[in-house]
């Protein structure tokens, strides 16, 4: 069993539009401690320190990256895992797909289905400010930390297409739950054209960033049910999240999470 900390920093108030909430962490983990992390249609960046993790994607070796402290992984349309042992320290950031594309500076289709390690990517300002979060003497401090970097790197970065952004705030809104060819009409593209774009921007075809979108709402909501160990109707789960049907939503576990719903909660 991991022994550890977890601390919660709230962004300044000009970055609460990009940046939900900073996640602190210490853990030790006395034996391989290796965790399921499911799909989603956002990107995990980890700024680490002290134990080194190996992210694997069981499709394919070449998608993961192994012994690292710090990384980045791109919007991911299947489940992976992560292995450590030994003391490990860091901040943890979930960012929508068009906001670590301006932090970035890179389209996503570069990272879709990969883990890159910050020392890879292109003006290697993650890796300084790994080791600047690193020797900062606390939490409250990191936070500030990435406050100052993240609005510079904001602030220097070009904004993303309007009709982009625009596309991806309508189908979060929707919860993944609008019609493609309804959003390709509103933006004036052809159906083509607007999957070429956000795949190429996002990482993921709209379609794709739909369905994940309601796997997230209903992961979320089975997981609410677990914590308060109350039985979950499942077919009621699916209905409320937009799926047609209860087998569609365990379609859908297996392949995000790489489970059913109901071993997920059990294993919980």
């Amino acid at each position: 069993m991991p022994i550890g900390e977890v601390v919660l920093g709230l962004p300044d108030a000009s970055l609460r539009p990009f940046v939900d909430r900073y996640v602190g962490y210490r853990e030790r983990a006395d034996v391989p401690l290796v965790r399921r992390e499911s799909a989603g249609v956002f990107v995990v960046l980890i700024l680490g320190w002290g134990a080194p993790l190996d992210v694997t994607d069981p499709r394919s070796a070449e998608r993961g990256v192994t012994a690292v402290d710090s990384f980045v992984a791109g919007t991911f349309d299947s489940w992976c895992t992560t292995r450590t042992l030994g003391v490990g320290e860091g901040v943890e950031l979930l960012l929508a797909p068009l906001t670590a594309r301006r932090l970035l500076g890179l389209p996503l289709s570069e990272l879709t289905n990969r883990a890159v390690g910050v020392g890879q990517l292109p003006g290697r300002w993650l890796d300084r400010l790994r080791g600047q979060l690193a020797e900062a003497p606390g939490w409250p401090e990191r936070f500030a930390l990435l406050d100052r970097v993240l609005a510079g790197r904001l602030a220097a970065s070009p904004p993303v297409d309007p009709r982009l952004d625009w596309a991806w705030r309508w189908l979060v809104t929707s919860g993944g739950r609008g019609s493609v060819g309804v959003l390709a009409d509103e933006l004036g593209w052809s159906r083509r054209h607007l999957a070429s774009r956000f795949r190429q921007e996002v990482g993921l075809p709209p379609k794709m960033a739909a369905r994940l979108l309601r796997f997230q709402q209903a992961h979320a909501v089975s997981t609410q049910f677990g914590a308060t160990g109350r039985a979950v109707d499942w077919a009621a789960v699916a209905a409320g999240c937009g799926y047609y049907d209860q087998s569609h939503l365990i379609r859908d576990f297996h392949q995000f999470a790489g489970a059913t719903p109901a071993a997920l909660l059990a294993a919980r």
